[in-house]
């Protein structure tokens, strides 16, 4: 059971990285709703994951972390930062959204709570963790074969 919930991760990565991409495009293209320079930036971040993750899947790759959380890690620090703004703990005077649409432009809410920039930081985040968990628990696998 423990062996199949590992072997899961990978998939749920690909899966949150995929749909986010879907997501993030059909807000641009389909609902015209124009990215800000934070939404740019965590595109560009959440992107790449599809295909890494793709690939570490087809070739059963347990290193798979390794090139995941580095990207990961970083857009979910972009997204944190962007919450921060969005949510007005920061001050949109000192960010970078100066150019185009604003950073704390509210376009689209759920239930009235939650954003894009809010959707993003829990894709980041389900992404961070599962790969976290599946980098350790892989390590605690391949002791218990060598042992």
């Amino acid at each position: 059971m423990k062996q199949k919930l590992i072997a899961s991760l990978p998939y749920l990565g690909f899966l949150t990285a995929l749909s986010s991409t879907v997501i993030s495009l059909g807000f641009s293209e389909i609902a015209h709703i124009p990215p800000c320079t934070l939404c740019w930036y965590q595109r560009i971040a959440m992107y790449p994951l599809v295909a890494i993750f793709a690939v570490g899947i087809l070739r059963k790759d347990r290193g798979l972390s390794i090139y995941v959380l580095p990207i990961s890690i970083a857009g979910l620090l972009v997204a944190l930062y962007h919450n921060l703004i969005y949510f007005k703990i920061i001050p949109e005077v000192i960010t970078t959204c100066i150019n185009g649409i604003s950073c704390t432009s509210r376009e689209q809410t759920l239930a009235g709570f939650v954003t894009i920039p809010l959707l993003s930081f829990l894709a980041f985040a389900l992404i961070t963790a599962s790969m976290v968990l599946y980098s350790h628990f892989s390590k605690d696998q391949v002791k218990n074969l060598k042992s």
